[in-house]
């Protein structure tokens, strides 16, 4: 049996259309309202939608680079804090080094405490090569000659590149094992006592002790200081002499080893590496700070980058309430005005 059409007035007909209309609009008010934009696809607004698109996925690149960055500036501060440490321990060996060489190469305990002074100067070496094989990070170590690339744009079209140096071979510092002792020339003096002159009158013998110090004169006359106080030819039957300008202290081939030269040359090796510790430090805090305002800057330009995608496409929130309250209104005003239409179609029905 064939469907039977269902005729409506011109004035219902119009009524429906305009509550069609109004509960569409309520939709994409709606779903404004619960999205928070006012272009949810490309329907909405093709444009405002791909641009939009184009700059949250500009910003999201970014975002991940600026991990890179973030990392980047770690390694580089894990270097800087072995470059403070190993500063730390060649002030010790400075310490040590000073030490060393202000030991008196007489006394007896002299080879005894320079095998100590020695021994300690060699462990912070030790110390200071590990400490440096342990300043790297996430495999990268910039005090042994590693290189850190960080990656500025998305494009990966510019990075920055912050090579890093072999601090041990550059401060090349000498072992303490390494000292070598030079041969002093220590004063020549007598082998024995020597009476100058016998007692007379009671008085006691003139004499120059054993391990006097011996003066001598261009013409080779040897003297030493008696016990009276006076110089005295060094032979038993020595003359007083009155005049000494002319003398010298003796001196010979010495018998006793001195590591002065050698320590000598570590501090100066000590002092050039402290040099090169500040001039690598201040280096690395220059790649720091170009690392770290670029950081800064991209993380300014993901904030531009997602405004501007926001007010593409973001929704006046105070707006589309207001849109909605007002299609609330009009619905029920459509509503009445159907139902009074259909009221005036009813009234038909009292002519019979």
């Amino acid at each position: 049996m064939a469907q039977t059409s269902i005729t409506l007035t011109a004035s219902m007909r119009s009524n429906l259309s305009s509550l069609k209309s109004i509960q569409k609009q309520m939709d994409t008010t709606q779903e404004r309202l619960s999205t928070g934009k006012k272009v949810n696809s490309a329907i909405d607004n093709a444009s405002s939608y791909y641009q939009s698109r184009a700059l949250t996925n500009r910003a999201a690149d970014l975002e991940g680079l600026l991990d890179n960055m973030g990392q980047g500036i770690q390694t580089i501060q894990a270097a800087n804090e072995g470059i403070e440490a190993v500063t730390a321990y060649v002030d010790q060996l400075k310490s040590i080094a000073n030490s060393a060489y202000a030991l008196d190469p007489n006394i007896s305990t002299y080879g005894e405490s320079m095998a100590s002074y020695k021994e300690q100067y060699d462990e912070i070496l030790t110390e200071i090569s590990k400490l440096v094989k342990d300043s790297s990070y996430q495999g990268v170590n910039l005090l042994t000659g590693g290189k850190l690339t960080v990656t500025f744009n998305e494009s990966r079209s510019h990075s920055f590149e912050v090579q890093g140096d072999d601090v041990v071979a550059k401060m090349a510092l000498t072992k303490g094992s390494a000292w070598t002792p030079t041969k002093l020339q220590v004063p020549e003096k007598t082998t024995a006592e020597i009476e100058i002159a016998a007692a007379a009158d009671g008085k006691p013998a003139i004499k120059i002790a054993k391990d006097a110090e011996i003066l001598v004169n261009e013409g080779g006359d040897k003297i030493a200081k008696a016990s009276d106080g006076n110089y005295y030819k060094a032979e038993a039957s020595g003359a007083k002499v009155a005049d000494i300008s002319g003398y010298k202290t003796s001196m010979v081939d010495g018998t006793v080893d001195s590591y002065a030269a050698a320590i000598d040359n570590s501090l100066t090796e000590l002092s050039k590496a402290v040099d090169y510790l500040r001039s690598y430090s201040t280096e690395l805090g220059n790649n720091f700070a170009v690392i770290e305002t670029r950081q800064d800057f991209t993380e300014a330009m993901i904030d531009v980058l997602e405004t501007g995608s926001d007010n593409l496409v973001l929704a006046d929130m105070n707006e589309e309430s207001a849109n909605y309250l007002a299609l609330q209104t009009r619905q029920q005003l459509a509503v009445n005005s159907l139902s009074l239409a259909s009221q005036s179609a009813q009234s038909v029905l009292s002519l019979f």
